[in-house]
């Protein structure tokens, strides 16, 4: 049902949604939905006609801001209903201990960017979707020796180190414990869909990746190189390892998001075959 309204939303708008529908699937498959305390799906129906849906996303603990899209049937905009949901979402909001909510919109809807407007939230960031049209499989002979380890649960304090070094999040030492007790573990990570890899060169760790299996589509997410190995083609190898994976899986489409100001990222993934197909702008709510 949220299916079919996105592809008539996608069809008339030829715009991008950020609805992570199967990444939800992957969080709630095989629970227990009773034992589900927070409400994340917001639909508006006409009869049995589903015109209206609104979705919070959450990656992480509670400093991890939670992501919001949505959309209206074409033929029920500016009668409120988008308005409705909203409220019902800030209202959930309001009764969880997250700090911030990013809402989101690409960046060509001009109903979507009016309404985030109107709602006073601050601009905080974009990202370009990218999809693998080219695959260019390259690897320099000295980089063939590098190795994808799956992450366990014992690694959940690297992979948060590597994330501040990635994306900023420069914690004190009692933040960062508190952070550690709300964050997702890697094993807990990979039953919702998402495989995180440490990647290791002469059994050390330069590295790591996500890559989220869902039906028809992999996803590559989290990407990065330690400082002290930068330079050395080891963010491509990793890369084109990560496609690989993916490949092996069968996944009919590869993508991945990168920040607009990354240039160095973008510029590696479009030398790697993936083109920019849409940009998605992040504004804050606090």
């Amino acid at each position: 049902m949220i299916n079919r309204l996105q592809e008539r939303c996608l069809r008339e708008d030829q715009t991008t949604l950020k609805l992570e529908l199967d990444y939800k699937l992957g969080v709630y498959s095989g629970t227990d939905r009773s034992g589900i305390r927070q409400i994340n799906e917001y639909m508006y129906f006409d009869g049995h006609e589903l015109i209206g849906y609104m979705g919070i996303c959450e990656f992480g603990g509670a400093d991890t801001p939670l992501e919001v899209n949505g959309m209206v049937h074409p033929e029920y905009r500016r009668q409120g209903v988008f308005d409705t949901l909203s409220r019902l979402v800030l209202a959930e909001w309001s009764r969880r201990s997250s700090k911030s909510m990013l809402l989101l919109s690409d960046r060509k809807s001009e109903a979507g960017q009016a309404f985030i407007q109107g709602t006073g939230a601050e601009y905080h960031h974009s990202e370009h979707e990218m999809y693998l049209r080219v695959y260019r499989p390259v690897i320099h002979d000295d980089l063939k020796g590098i190795v994808f380890r799956k992450a366990t649960n014992a690694d959940a304090r690297e992979i948060h180190r590597q994330n501040a070094i990635y994306f900023g999040d420069k914690l004190g030492e009692e933040e960062t414990n508190e952070v550690m007790e709300g964050m997702i573990l890697p094993e807990e990570e990979e039953q919702r869909g998402m495989t995180i890899y440490l990647a290791e060169a002469d059994q050390q760790v330069i590295g790591k990746v996500h890559l989220q299996h869902s039906p028809g589509i992999g996803g590559i997410y989290g990407l990065g190189v330690l400082p002290e190995y930068r330079g050395k083609g080891y963010g491509r190898a990793i890369l084109l390892k990560a496609i690989d994976k993916l490949k092996e899986s069968s996944a009919g489409e590869i993508m991945l998001q990168v920040a607009v100001e990354n240039a160095n990222a973008l510029r590696l993934y479009q030398s790697c075959g993936f083109v920019e197909t849409s940009t998605m702008d992040y504004y804050e709510l606090k």
